[in-house]
């Protein structure tokens, strides 16, 4: 089972109405591209992995939530603007780019960051939820809402190609980020 789900990794073009700023380079569409991907957590079947159960799995995305920057490259600070029960409002410090998101909490099962729109950026949102297809097949699903083009020239594709596989090894480290604080003992 835990093969086949593997085998689900795909990338899934859906066309939305948005315009675009990609990096400092603007670009203008009349849509966006979305894409999403599974990371396996747990393999029953490869005693060599060490197993995450879901609340290990929730606590280390709450980290992600309250302390970014080992997740995020490249971010400098972070700022909680607001706190609410199951939303806050964060600024993100890059150094040359600043940016707000409100991450909204969906307890044991889901976080979604929203990037607020703004001058510099045209917005987007990552959710990241936790799947688990059978008993001990922990998963996470990683789904953008970008405002990459969806009918791109052959040197725009390049370019949503890298940021894809980009996006991807970010999620690859996030979940090797998770784990390391588990085995620390810091989430537990």
């Amino acid at each position: 089972m835990a093969g086949m789900l593997t085998r689900r990794i795909v990338s899934l073009p859906a066309a939305r109405t948005m315009g675009a700023l990609i990096g400092s380079r603007p670009m203008q569409y009349n849509s966006a591209m979305n894409f999403e991907h599974l990371i396996q957590i747990n393999d029953p079947e490869n005693p060599l992995i060490e197993p995450l159960d879901r609340k290990q799995l929730w606590q280390g995305l709450l980290h992600r939530v309250e302390n970014p920057i080992p997740f995020l490259p490249g971010l400098e600070n972070v700022t909680i603007l607001e706190r609410q029960a199951d939303t806050l409002l964060r600024e993100l410090d890059f150094g040359p780019a600043v940016i707000q998101d409100r991450v909204t909490l969906v307890n044991m099962d889901r976080v979604r960051f929203d990037i607020v729109p703004s001058e510099t950026h045209a917005g987007g949102a990552l959710t990241i939820a936790i799947e688990e297809p059978e008993p001990g097949f922990l998963f996470l699903r990683f789904t953008y809402e970008t405002t990459l083009a969806s009918n791109p020239n052959s040197e725009e594709r390049a370019y949503i190609e890298y940021v894809k596989s980009a996006y991807h090894q970010s999620d690859v480290d996030c979940v090797r980020i998770i784990r390391t604080l588990a085995a620390g003992g810091q989430i537990q």
